[in-house]
């Protein structure tokens, strides 16, 4: 696949009443056409900051960003204005025209572009039967709930053909039954129209559900990049840990006891192990908590159990689930 961003040693500062803040630190990463790619972090991570840097909405104070082998920075004004033609975005707010109707605004960037009238009018019902929205196509945006001014947005980013989507927290204002159907209809949208998507949030929940890739983000660096299902599985980055498998609220019963994580896929949740477990080696542990959670389409389950107190017992069960073919990982005590 042909690589759509690499970003380069990305470095950003701020400067402000003399005082300078490092939004981002020696990014490096790649994106691929066609994929999914999640960005995520905190707060303040500078995620935001980054995905601006992929249409070079903020200028970078160090580092390269290229798009198709592009160096951004050497584009001239009516080049990089070409470049943003191809990627749009869609915000948390919407940014829709209100007084406007679903229509106008869907055919805004296709006036820009300069497209005659009767095919701004033909492409953007297109549009708008893609997201599932023709009938509502006279409404005003005041008129519609949070998911229908979403599919609006998304259908007018969609008008002008663009080669990548970027997303900025694009469902943070939606109910988890409005977010789950902005993500199932990006998602068709990435299979049928090979549109490569670059989601920035800070919800483990989105990632999982529907990117391919995911880079990390913690106080303005990388801090691991990866397969979303490498990541959930066997996270290696304290970043990482806090957003797949937040800190424990449970106390282990011994001094010496330890906590940990098991992972396993839905294969393997079909084999009872905690049974095997205690049959083949005489050895018990405590389930602390379970649930089960689809990554990537696939069905994961989890659970943190807690350890006996003896060292060789714990090792002995970490090696059982190891061979199982179950990853493990250490649970930090509260």
């Amino acid at each position: 696949m042909a690589e759509v961003f690499r970003l380069e040693q990305v470095s950003k500062t701020y400067k402000n009443d003399g005082k300078e803040f490092e939004a981002l630190r020696n990014v490096s990463l790649t994106i691929e056409e066609g994929e999914v790619f999640g960005i995520i972090g905190m707060s303040g991570a500078g995620k935001s900051t980054l995905v601006r840097t992929l249409n070079r909405l903020e200028e970078v104070s160090g580092g390269k960003v290229e798009f198709f082998g592009q160096d951004l920075a050497t584009l001239k004004p009516r080049e990089i204005r070409r470049v943003r033609q191809q990627i749009a975005m869609i915000f948390q707010s919407f940014n829709l025209v209100g007084q406007r109707t679903v229509l106008s605004n869907v055919m805004q960037p296709l006036r820009i572009a300069g497209i005659p009238g009767a095919q701004r009018k033909e492409k953007a019902l297109e549009m708008l039967r893609i997201v599932g929205l023709e009938e509502k196509q006279n409404e005003y945006p005041a008129r519609l709930s949070g998911g229908q001014r979403q599919r609006v947005a998304i259908a007018r980013a969609l008008a002008a053909d663009p080669k990548v989507l970027l997303c900025d927290e694009a469902t943070s204002a939606l109910d988890p039954k409005m977010t789950g159907e902005i993500l199932d209809l990006l998602s068709e949208i990435n299979r049928t129209r090979k549109l490569t998507i670059v989601i920035i949030t800070h919800e483990m929940s989105v990632v999982e559900k529907i990117c391919d890739k995911v880079a990390i983000i913690d106080n303005g660096e990388l801090a691991e990049a990866g397969s979303v299902k490498e990541i959930f599985q066997n996270p290696k980055s304290e970043a990482a840990r806090k957003l797949v498998f937040p800190s424990n609220p449970f106390d282990p019963s011994g001094k010496q006891s330890r906590l940990i994580r098991l992972v396993f896929d839905g294969l393997s949740a079909n084999t009872p192990f905690i049974a095997q477990l205690v049959e083949q080696t005489g050895k018990k542990v405590n389930i602390l908590s379970a649930n089960t959670k689809s990554v990537g389409g696939i069905g994961y389950g989890q659970m943190v159990v807690e350890l006996p107190d003896k060292k060789e017992d714990q090792e002995q069960i970490i090696s059982f689930f190891r061979k199982g073919g179950i990853s493990v990982q250490e649970v930090e005590k509260p």
